[in-house]
């Protein structure tokens, strides 16, 4: 049980591990997947069951005495992305500047969540000599 939302784990292929992420897509499960492992990170990545729906209300239209049958749209395929390492804490990582990409600079929450192609190497407001 987690203390807080920022800190989950749980079984995943029968492994404890630290949820980095619930309901990604295999776009986002090859990118976070990679920063992990150059990370030496061990990744497990398992199916998300899908979304509880709410019962389909009856239809309402007939055509010809017969119903309107309404098929739902195929649920999108998300994944959970964990790790083996149940002390990881994304949140720590990304603020504390824990985590390196593969050419070493250093993962800023902007690339974290894909909003920059590369992530640039700041330097945090408290170390700035020029100020």
């Amino acid at each position: 049980m987690a203390i807080n939302k920022n800190h989950e784990f749980e079984d995943l292929n029968g492994v404890k591990c630290a949820i980095v992420e619930r309901n990604a897509s295999q776009e986002r499960v090859d990118f976070l997947k990679d920063i992990l492992e150059v990370n030496n990170y061990t990744v497990v990545v398992v199916a998300s069951p899908p979304p509880k729906a709410a019962p389909a209300p009856p239809p309402v239209g007939t055509t010809e005495n017969q119903p309107v049958v309404v098929e739902p749209a195929p649920a999108p395929s998300t994944f959970t992305i964990g790790v083996t390492d149940v002390t990881f804490n994304p949140t720590n990582a990304i603020f504390g500047r824990l985590l390196k990409t593969r050419d070493k600079h250093i993962v800023t929450l902007a690339y974290w969540k894909q909003k920059e192609p590369v992530p640039l190497d700041e330097v945090p407001y408290f170390e700035d000599k020029n100020s």
